[in-house]
Order: structure tokens, then C-alpha cells, then sequence
């Protein structure tokens, strides 16, 4: 026997002796998810809307500043990277998933500030060079949230792969993205009730002049009913990432015992981690399908809401509500999906499915905006979360196989950046798409459906790029690619 196969053989061993995740410490895992969900509605709900409606902040101004937390998320790569090479304290992913949501949460109360100051600025002075430097000021703060993210949810994510199996992860993925979506309903119940107020229900959010809106919030009463609840959330969501993460690395991580090679993954650099990655044209088909994918199942993000207000007549908090129905439908996907559809029809049919599924959805928002009816907008929402949720249990899993263990930090990066970069991306792109149609069409109903088209076009690209997606060819790829790195062969 080869000194090769004598060191798989040991690995094999080893494995068989570690104890394998159980439901309970999957849900455990799922707690970091929730209080991720929270923090998105807290952040694109609260803040969002709020700078928007309230503070009569110019809409694509908000949404490029929201949106740096995705334009930074190249940062992925380098801390999944990191949590690969750097263990601290000879932990590999929970000591980065605790110092980023320390800086995430924190962070998260900073942006509202700066966000009051901007709003200040505009009701004092109007639009000028002072409301610039807050508007860019709170880009920044948005940035570093993003990088927070990074640094937290990428080990995490490989987390993930760490502590799983080929024959449990689909469930440990159904678990934790399920936990994820029950943090959304939760925190739009609370953006809801939080905006349910005389002083944050207002008309259609697009409607806005900021030169010509007169002063009719009182800023120190928003920012005395709000300020409180960007404090105890975010101090629940760390307490949520403590819980679900404690103790987890050290009882179930497979990270050391996966090495094939006796040069250890902690030696790997960073520039020999992205040979690896590219070594694959594999590598560039999947992150090509993830971006597409992304960016067509995301793009209302920004416009839902306004659709609800300038289409439906919907009050704010009537319109954060829509948060709930998209989040239930998700949360019903991702669950069925991971026990039922990935098990009997592989990760690829199911993501296609969830692909088809969603383009009937988009179908059914425009039905219901021309024939105005609130009902049919709230089924179509709640079923295109359930696609939605299929598409996440499916593109996930088929995310975590395209991984190698050695460097499977840097690949979980590669997808994030990706998808990150969509979300980037798609929250400016709505705006400017919705933009275009009000240019195009009287009638606001024909804007926003040129949105929800352009998302049903977009799914029959990333359809088509799925085709081409082979884990097999990519673990042959990565495989050779990893010995050559091994062996001190690549240059450089």
C-alpha cells in the first residue's frame, strides 16, 4: 500500500471515530443564522425605510449607501482564507465568527446615528455639501459593516463544511437556512410593529422631492422610539452567536483529519489558495451561475416596498409586512427541501426547479399589480419565497460540494463574494431598472413589472448556466491542483 493511500486509509479511520452532528447542535448552529436574519431586517428594514420615508434621504442615495456592505465582500475571500491558515487560538472559525459579530452589531447602532445626522442635515440645510459628507460617512460605516459580515459569516459558512457529511449536510443546510428565514419573519414583525406609528407611516416612498419636502418628523421622537431597539437586538443577536457556536469547532470540526497531503492546510498561503481556486474552469461556471442567480432572485429587494406603496396604497408598515409573507414562504422551502427534494432529486434538479418556480412568481406579482389586488401580491410573495427557499437548499448544497477541505474557508469566500457582489449589485440595479420604466411608462405598474420581468429573464440565463455546473470535474481539478501546490511545483 502507497504512503498515499496509508495516510487516506488513517483519515478514514479517524473520521469513524469522531462524533457525528445531531439535530439538536444543527438547530444549535441555526440560532447564528437567526440573529443574522434579525440583523438584515434591522439594517435593510428599519434603516432603510426610516432614511427613505422619514428622513426624506433621495432613494438611490440610500441604496448606494446600504449597499457598500456588499461591495466590499472581496473581503470574503481573504477571511475565509485566514480562518483556513490562521487559527486563533487553535480555533479556526469560532474566534473570527465571535470578533466579527461583535464589530457587526456594533456597527449596526453607529450606521443609525450617522443616519439621523444625514436626516438632521437635510431637514436643516436641505441638500449640500454637509448632507454629502454624511451621506458618504454612512457608505463607510456601511462598509465596515460589510467587512464585520465577512469576517463572521464566511468561517461560518465553512463551519459548516467542517462539521458535516455528504450524508447529513443537506439537512444541516435545510436547518440552518430555515433558522435564518425564522430570524427574517422576526425581525419583520418587529420592523412592523416598530414603524406601525403616526410618525413612520407615510405615502409612496419614490414620491419623494428632498428639496421640497417640508419638515414634518421630529427627529429626536423617531430617534427615541428607534435608538432602543438597535440596542437590546443586536445585543440578543450576539448572545444568539455565543449560543450557537460554543463548543462546536472543538467536538465536531473534521477541518485537520480531511488533509490528504502531510503538508498541513495551515501552511497554505493565500496566493497558493487562489491557484487552487482557479485551477478549475469549474470554478468560474458556478460563480458565474451564483452571480446571475443572485442578482435575478434579489433585484425587488429594493422596489418591493414602494411597489406596495405607489401601486397598492399600502402605509409603511403595511408594506414591512411583505417582509414576512416572502420570509414564511423561504422558511417552507428551505425546510421541505432539504428532507424531501435534495435527497430524491440531487442539488442540481432541485436549484432548476427552484429556478422555474420563481419566474411563475415574478408572474404572479405583475398579475396583481394590474388588476391591484393585495391578496394575490401577498400569495405571490409567500410562493416565491417558497422558490426561493428551494433555490437556497439547493444552490447551497451544491456550494458547500464545490469545496475542497484544505482550503475550504477560501472557496466558501469565492461563493460569497459572488453572491455578495449580486446583492451589491442588484440593490442599485432595481433602482436604476425602476428608474428607466418610470421614464418609459405612465402608468407606475409597468415600471415595477419591467423589474420583476427583467428578474424572470435573468432566471433563464442562470438556468442555463447550471447545466454546465460538474462537481466531478471540479473535485478532479481541485484535486490535482492541490498536489501540484503540495509539491512545491507551482512557481511563485
Amino acid at each position: 500500500m502507497s504512503m498515499k493511500n496509508t495516510f487516506q486509509t488513517s483519515n478514514s479511520q479517524s473520521l469513524e471515530f469522531l462524533p457525528k452532528i445531531g439535530l439538536l447542535t444543527m438547530f444549535r448552529l441555526g440560532l447564528f443564522q437567526m440573529g443574522l436574519g434579525i440583523m438584515s431586517l434591522l439594517t435593510l428594514g428599519v434603516i432603510n425605510r426610516v432614511m427613505i420615508d422619514e428622513l426624506k434621504v433621495i432613494p438611490w442615495v440610500a441604496a448606494v449607501a446600504i449597499a457598500m456592505y456588499q461591495f466590499v465582500s472581496p473581503a470574503k475571500v481573504w477571511f475565509g482564507q485566514m480562518s483556513d491558515s490562521r487559527p486563533i487560538r487553535g480555533y479556526h472559525r469560532t474566534i473570527y465568527i465571535w470578533f466579527g459579530a461583535i464589530f457587526f452589531t456594533s456597527l449596526s447602532y453607529v450606521a443609525l446615528q450617522v443616519a439621523w445626522e444625514l436626516g438632521q442635515s437635510i431637514q436643516d440645510n436641505g441638500w449640500g455639501w454637509t448632507s454629502d459628507i454624511w451621506a458618504i460617512l454612512l457608505g463607510l460605516v456601511f462598509a465596515f459593516y460589510g467587512l464585520a459580515l465577512s469576517m463572521s459569516s464566511t468561517p461560518f459558512a465553512a463551519l459548516l463544511v467542517d462539521v458535516s457529511d455528504d450524508d447529513n449536510r443537506s439537512q444541516l443546510i435545510g436547518i440552518v437556512w430555515s433558522m435564518l428565514m425564522v430570524g427574517i419573519v422576526i425581525g419583520a414583525i418587529i420592523s412592523s410593529q416598530l414603524l406601525n406609528t403616526p410618525e413612520v407611516c407615510g405615502p409612496a416612498l419614490m414620491a419623494y422631492d428632498p428639496t421640497q419636502s417640508s419638515k414634518v418628523v421630529n427627529i429626536d421622537i423617531l430617534r427615541s422610539t428607534v435608538n432602543p431597539v438597535f440596542i437590546i437586538m443586536p445585543i440578543i443577536v450576539f448572545g444568539l452567536c455565543l449560543i450557537g457556536t460554543w463548543g462546536v469547532e472543538s467536538s465536531y470540526s473534521r477541518f485537520s483529519v480531511r488533509s490528504n497531503h502531510s503538508k498541513r492546510e495551515d501552511q497554505i498561503t493565500l496566493k497558493e489558495s487562489l491557484k487552487v481556486l482557479t485551477s478549475s474552469r469549474q470554478t468560474f461556471v458556478f460563480f458565474s451561475f451564483i452571480l446571475i442567480l443572485t442578482l435575478s432572485l434579489f433585484m425587488q429587494d429594493t422596489v418591493m416596498e414602494p411597489y406596495g406603496g405607489e401601486v397598492f396604497g399600502m402605509c409603511i408598515s403595511e408594506t414591512t409586512k411583505l417582509n414576512a409573507f416572502f420570509g414564511i414562504g423561504t422558511l417552507l422551502g428551505i425546510g421541505s427541501t432539504g428532507f424531501l427534494m435534495l435527497p430524491k432529486l440531487g442539488k442540481k434538479q432541485t436549484t432548476k426547479i427552484g429556478c422555474i418556480f420563481s419566474i411563475v412568481c415574478f408572474t404572479l406579482i405583475i398579475a396583481a399589480g394590474i388588476i391591484r389586488d393585495e391578496n394575490l401580491l401577498k400569495f405571490g410573495l409567500l410562493v416565491l419565497g417558497l422558490a426561493s427557499g428551494i433555490i437556497t437548499a439547493g444552490a447551497t448544497s451544491l456550494m458547500l460540494d464545490l469545496t475542497v477541505a484544505e482550503t475550504a474557508g477560501t472557496f466558501i469566500g469565492a461563493w460569497g463574494l459572488s453572491q455578495a457582489m449580486a446583492r451589491g449589485f442588484s440593490t442599485v440595479l432595481g433602482g436604476v431598472v425602476l428608474h428607466i420604466g418610470k421614464s418609459i411608462f405612465s402608468v407606475p405598474v409597468f415600471s415595477y413589472s419591467l423589474v420583476f420581468l427583467m428578474q424572470g429573464i435573468g432566471m433563464l440565463f442562470a438556468i442555463n448556466i447550471l447545466k454546465h455546473v460538474s462537481v466531478k470535474e471540479f473535485k478532479n481539478d481541485a484535486k490535482s491542483a492541490i498536489s501540484v501546490v503540495m509539491e512545491g511545483e507551482i512557481e511563485g
